[in-house]
């Protein structure tokens, strides 16, 4: 019997088993970035799997182009970002995406699949589900535009740039700046004096639900506190997209929660941090408590959002 095989982007979304991973595992280090079609309105970067994210959206910003300058700061690799679709801050990388190239680990075969094949969704893609250990990713297409003004969707940034109604957006350089002021206010950039560096991000999805859903949880919420309102954002299908961090918060997890050698970071409920000597037994136990706190005051399961490496139930059924 063959023995399974992992691809290793950055490990920065990368819980694993505390009995390890009794397979193979292949990290691509290709970190080629070519530039193609370039008509002086648009261009394609063709970059390779290796690459470091956050290096790869500051040389398109420093280039003049525009549309991954929200997405700065988010460490990783390349070839990791359309697996999850990575998205933050009022853009996903699904929009950008040209193609993917990958080899695929069952037959050897070397392919190039549209963005369009790909399944893109909140935080997902055939990567992560169907496609899921199907195909080693060797480099990445997206499709970017020369432009003085940047993507400003996120109310957190808004208020930031204090920017009058119908005003131009600041640039993608501005933009990138304060992304990466408001991401080290959260302890969400690499920063190796900071206590709560040792996590894997933002543990939990965003959760998007029927309307109906979030009504009752808002209900809830305001039977304890009222007159605060629920953050709730419209989502595809007429959906609404909730905040897992506030969810996590009304649960009565407050930043700073301390669970034995595990615990929440100062600065973000979504960050579930090693505060020295914990094991991944000791994230997955708080996780679960998090995780049943919350449906049993909400109704509401929390989808975790890492890569669970060397156990035995796949997804998050390993926090059931």
């Amino acid at each position: 019997m063959a023995r399974p095989v992992f691809v290793l982007g950055g490990g920065s979304n990368l819980l694993v088993s505390d009995q390890g991973f009794d397979g193979l595992v292949v990290r691509f280090v290709d970190q080629t970035i070519r530039i193609e079609d370039d008509d002086g309105q648009s261009a394609v970067y063709r970059v390779g799997a290796g690459v470091d994210w956050d290096d790869f959206v500051a040389q398109t910003v420093g280039d003049g182009f525009a549309g991954l300058e929200c997405l700065s700061g988010i460490p990783g690799r390349v070839g990791a970002v359309p697996v999850q679709n990575v998205g933050a801050y009022g853009q996903e990388v699904a929009e950008t995406i040209e193609a993917v190239h990958a080899v695929n680990l069952e037959t050897g075969e070397t392919v190039r699949l549209n963005g369009g094949a790909c399944g893109f969704a909140y935080r997902q893609s055939r990567f992560k589900s169907d496609w899921r250990g199907r195909y080693l990713i060797t480099e990445v297409e997206f499709q970017l535009s020369r432009s003085n003004q940047g993507t400003l969707k996120y109310e957190e940034l808004r208020r930031r740039f204090d920017l009058a109604d119908g005003g131009p957006a600041p640039s993608p350089g501005a933009i990138r700046s304060e992304v990466l002021a408001v991401r080290r206010g959260k302890s969400m950039v690499i920063d190796a004096s900071d206590p709560n560096r040792r996590s894997v991000g933002s543990f939990f999805v965003n959760p998007v639900v029927e309307p109906d859903v979030a009504d009752h949880a808002e209900e809830l919420a305001q039977s304890r506190e009222p007159g605060k309102p629920m953050p709730r954002y419209p989502a595809p299908g007429h959906k609404v997209k909730m905040s897992a961090a506030w969810l996590i918060e009304r649960a009565g997890f407050e930043r700073g929660y301390v669970m034995g050698p595990a615990g929440l970071s100062t600065r973000h409920t979504l960050a579930l941090i090693n505060r020295g000597g914990a094991r991944a037994g000791d994230i997955l136990a708080l996780a679960r408590r998090i995780r049943t706190t919350v449906q049993a005051r909400f109704g509401i399961v929390l989808v975790p959002e890492p890569v669970f490496l060397g156990f035995d139930v796949d997804h998050h059924g390993i926090l059931e």
